[in-house]
């Protein structure tokens, strides 16, 4: 189901080759999302070894209940460089309807090229697909280029509170969308 360079060819910069999208588990997946989740975040957050523990915690609990027809995760290369991911985790769908989503980010180099929309629709699709009725996602305030990207395919705030989740206070935000 990956998506295949010449899909992507409009995200193509000249001189470079264009994001590839795989979906599903490959070798190294666990260590190159939580190394961006962590450098990303402790360099424009100040987050720590709390957050990278967790996201490295709560992905390897997700990789080890793959394959399962509710869960989903899609990674983005770049001339064979891991360059971002997005995962729809559907596990607890059967008992309340609502799939979270996890790990969307994007390499800063391809901010702005289209590949975050790309990845955000495909989890928002399969979601669709399988019937899911909503997705639920947290966030934290500040993230504005993330927040209005999940406006633009239908998420709402449905909560927000001071938290301190991820070892450091923010103010935390609920999105969700709903399909029924």
């Amino acid at each position: 189901m990956a998506v295949g360079t010449r899909a992507l060819g409009w995200l193509k910069p000249k001189g470079r080759p264009a994001p590839h999208i795989t979906a599903g588990y490959t070798p190294g997946l666990l260590g190159d999302v939580t190394a961006m989740h962590a450098r990303w975040y402790a360099e424009h957050w100040g987050f720590g070894a709390i957050f990278e523990a967790k996201v490295a915690s709560d992905m390897a609990d997700f990789l080890r209940a793959l394959p399962h027809d509710d869960c989903q995760i899609w990674s983005v290369t770049e001339d064979a460089h891991f360059a971002g991911s997005i995962a729809i985790d559907g596990r607890q769908r059967a008992e309340s309807g609502i799939a979270l989503l996890h790990w969307f980010l994007i390499s800063p180099d391809l901010r702005g090229s289209g590949i975050g929309k790309r990845l955000l629709g495909e989890a928002v699709n399969f979601s669709r697909n399988r019937q899911i009725q909503t997705i639920r996602l947290w966030t934290f305030a500040g993230l504005d280029a993330a927040r209005h990207l999940y406006e633009q395919h239908g998420f709402r705030l449905v909560r927000e509170s001071e938290a301190t989740t991820w070892g450091k206070p923010v103010t935390e935000q609920v999105l969700e969308l709903s399909f029924s």
